[in-house]
Protein backbone atom coordinates (compact mmCIF):
# COMPACT_ATOMS: atom_id res chain seq x y z
CA UNK A 1 0.00 0.00 0.00
CA UNK A 2 2.89 2.66 0.58
CA UNK A 3 4.53 1.76 -2.59
CA UNK A 4 1.19 2.74 -4.23
CA UNK A 5 1.38 6.27 -1.83
CA UNK A 6 4.94 6.74 -3.15
CA UNK A 7 4.38 6.06 -6.99
CA UNK A 8 1.27 8.65 -6.49
CA UNK A 9 3.06 11.06 -4.38
CA UNK A 10 6.44 10.73 -7.07
CA UNK A 11 4.07 11.30 -10.34
CA UNK A 12 2.56 14.33 -8.55
CA UNK A 13 5.94 15.87 -8.09
CA UNK A 14 7.14 15.18 -11.59
CA UNK A 15 3.68 16.91 -13.04
CA UNK A 16 4.73 19.83 -10.54
CA UNK A 17 8.13 19.94 -11.74
CA UNK A 18 7.03 19.80 -15.47
CA UNK A 19 3.82 22.51 -15.12
CA UNK A 20 6.96 24.83 -13.24
CA UNK A 21 9.11 24.37 -16.06
CA UNK A 22 6.46 24.51 -19.19
CA UNK A 23 6.36 27.61 -21.61
CA UNK A 24 3.30 29.03 -20.60
CA UNK A 25 3.33 31.26 -23.68
CA UNK A 26 4.19 30.39 -27.55
CA UNK A 27 4.63 33.09 -30.48
CA UNK A 28 5.23 31.89 -34.00
CA UNK A 29 5.83 33.79 -36.92
CA UNK A 30 7.46 33.41 -40.11
CA UNK A 31 7.89 36.62 -42.82
CA UNK A 32 8.81 37.30 -46.76
CA UNK A 33 9.12 40.03 -48.78
CA UNK A 34 6.71 40.51 -51.35
CA UNK A 35 8.01 42.96 -54.44
CA UNK A 36 4.48 44.55 -53.93
CA UNK A 37 3.72 48.12 -52.65
CA UNK A 38 2.59 48.18 -48.74
CA UNK A 39 -0.65 49.97 -49.63
CA UNK A 40 -1.56 46.90 -52.36
CA UNK A 41 -0.37 44.26 -49.92
CA UNK A 42 -2.19 45.67 -47.11
CA UNK A 43 -5.79 46.16 -49.09
CA UNK A 44 -5.29 42.03 -50.38
CA UNK A 45 -4.47 41.06 -46.61
CA UNK A 46 -7.23 42.81 -44.49
CA UNK A 47 -9.55 40.54 -46.52
CA UNK A 48 -9.91 37.28 -44.34
CA UNK A 49 -11.97 36.03 -47.61
CA UNK A 50 -8.51 35.86 -49.67
CA UNK A 51 -6.93 33.84 -46.99
CA UNK A 52 -9.14 30.56 -49.36
CA UNK A 53 -6.37 31.58 -51.66
CA UNK A 54 -2.90 31.50 -49.99
CA UNK A 55 -3.45 29.77 -46.53
CA UNK A 56 -2.26 26.21 -46.64
CA UNK A 57 -4.99 24.87 -44.50
CA UNK A 58 -8.01 26.08 -46.97
CA UNK A 59 -6.09 24.42 -49.71
CA UNK A 60 -5.39 21.08 -47.89
CA UNK A 61 -9.48 20.82 -47.74
CA UNK A 62 -11.36 22.71 -50.80
CA UNK A 63 -14.32 20.88 -49.26
CA UNK A 64 -14.28 22.68 -46.10
CA UNK A 65 -17.24 24.57 -45.46
CA UNK A 66 -17.23 28.21 -44.32
CA UNK A 67 -19.20 30.66 -43.28
CA UNK A 68 -18.85 34.23 -42.53
CA UNK A 69 -20.44 36.71 -40.45
CA UNK A 70 -20.09 40.77 -40.61
CA UNK A 71 -17.98 42.77 -43.04
CA UNK A 72 -14.90 40.93 -44.45
CA UNK A 73 -12.30 44.07 -44.09
CA UNK A 74 -13.43 45.43 -40.84
CA UNK A 75 -13.47 44.58 -37.38
CA UNK A 76 -16.00 42.39 -36.30
CA UNK A 77 -15.95 39.99 -39.41
CA UNK A 78 -15.62 36.33 -38.41
CA UNK A 79 -14.71 33.52 -40.37
CA UNK A 80 -15.58 30.21 -39.29
CA UNK A 81 -14.89 27.12 -40.71
CA UNK A 82 -15.63 23.53 -40.25
CA UNK A 83 -13.26 20.13 -41.52
CA UNK A 84 -12.97 16.62 -40.77
CA UNK A 85 -9.19 17.08 -42.22
CA UNK A 86 -6.94 16.03 -39.06
CA UNK A 87 -4.35 19.31 -40.40
CA UNK A 88 -7.88 21.74 -40.43
CA UNK A 89 -10.02 21.06 -37.80
CA UNK A 90 -12.67 23.80 -37.02
CA UNK A 91 -12.90 27.13 -35.34
CA UNK A 92 -13.39 30.74 -36.17
CA UNK A 93 -11.23 33.47 -36.78
CA UNK A 94 -12.98 37.35 -35.83
CA UNK A 95 -10.89 40.66 -36.92
CA UNK A 96 -10.23 42.41 -33.67
CA UNK A 97 -8.04 45.38 -34.68
CA UNK A 98 -6.65 46.80 -38.32
CA UNK A 99 -4.29 49.34 -38.72
CA UNK A 100 -4.16 50.81 -41.96
CA UNK A 101 -1.25 49.85 -43.83
CA UNK A 102 0.38 48.41 -40.62
CA UNK A 103 -1.14 45.27 -39.02
CA UNK A 104 -4.45 43.24 -39.23
CA UNK A 105 -4.82 41.31 -35.60
CA UNK A 106 -7.39 38.44 -35.38
CA UNK A 107 -8.71 36.44 -32.11
CA UNK A 108 -8.27 32.52 -33.68
CA UNK A 109 -10.99 30.11 -31.38
CA UNK A 110 -10.06 26.95 -32.45
CA UNK A 111 -12.81 24.03 -31.32
CA UNK A 112 -11.74 20.71 -33.19
CA UNK A 113 -8.97 19.20 -32.83
CA UNK A 114 -8.90 20.98 -29.25
CA UNK A 115 -10.08 24.01 -28.10
CA UNK A 116 -7.88 27.25 -27.60
CA UNK A 117 -7.50 30.66 -28.61
CA UNK A 118 -4.58 32.52 -30.23
CA UNK A 119 -3.97 35.60 -31.14
CA UNK A 120 -3.04 35.88 -35.10
CA UNK A 121 -1.38 38.87 -36.86
CA UNK A 122 -0.27 39.89 -40.07
CA UNK A 123 2.08 42.96 -39.60
CA UNK A 124 3.62 44.64 -42.23
CA UNK A 125 7.06 47.20 -43.09
CA UNK A 126 7.78 49.22 -45.91
CA UNK A 127 10.96 48.04 -47.36
CA UNK A 128 11.17 50.63 -49.82
CA UNK A 129 12.25 49.81 -53.87
CA UNK A 130 7.96 48.72 -54.07
CA UNK A 131 9.04 46.19 -51.34
CA UNK A 132 6.49 44.81 -48.86
CA UNK A 133 7.98 42.73 -45.44
CA UNK A 134 4.92 40.42 -44.16
CA UNK A 135 5.16 39.05 -40.72
CA UNK A 136 2.39 36.70 -40.23
CA UNK A 137 1.90 35.00 -36.50
CA UNK A 138 0.54 33.58 -33.99
CA UNK A 139 0.43 33.76 -30.52
CA UNK A 140 -1.27 32.87 -26.85
CA UNK A 141 -0.47 31.32 -23.71
CA UNK A 142 -0.32 27.69 -22.82
CA UNK A 143 -2.18 26.71 -19.95
CA UNK A 144 -2.13 23.93 -17.92
CA UNK A 145 -1.75 20.32 -19.30
CA UNK A 146 -1.20 21.78 -22.67
CA UNK A 147 1.97 23.76 -21.39
CA UNK A 148 3.38 20.32 -20.06
CA UNK A 149 2.65 18.93 -23.51
CA UNK A 150 4.39 21.86 -25.12
CA UNK A 151 7.53 20.75 -23.50
CA UNK A 152 7.40 17.52 -26.13
CA UNK A 153 6.05 19.59 -29.00
CA UNK A 154 7.53 22.20 -30.77
CA UNK A 155 5.04 24.66 -32.23
CA UNK A 156 7.67 27.00 -33.79
CA UNK A 157 8.68 24.01 -36.30
CA UNK A 158 5.38 22.23 -36.94
CA UNK A 159 3.17 25.83 -37.32
CA UNK A 160 6.13 27.64 -39.15
CA UNK A 161 6.41 25.16 -41.68
CA UNK A 162 2.63 26.33 -42.82
CA UNK A 163 3.63 29.82 -42.16
CA UNK A 164 6.75 29.56 -44.62
CA UNK A 165 3.61 27.66 -47.11
CA UNK A 166 1.11 30.32 -46.82
CA UNK A 167 3.67 33.10 -47.30
CA UNK A 168 5.07 31.69 -50.38
CA UNK A 169 1.62 31.52 -51.51
CA UNK A 170 0.80 34.46 -50.96
CA UNK A 171 4.21 35.91 -52.81
CA UNK A 172 3.51 34.14 -55.65
CA UNK A 173 -0.58 35.48 -55.87
CA UNK A 174 0.71 38.89 -55.33
CA UNK A 175 4.06 39.15 -57.39
CA UNK A 176 1.72 37.89 -60.86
Amino acid sequence: MMTVVYIVAAVFVILIILAAVAPNTYDVSRSIVINKPLGDVFQYLKYVKNQSYWGPWGLRDPAMKQTFTGIDGTVGFISAWESDHKQVGSGEQEITRIVENAEVECELRFLKPWKSVSIGYLKLYDEGNNQTKVVWGFHGRNNIPVSIMMLFFNMDKAIGKDFEEGLANLKSILEK
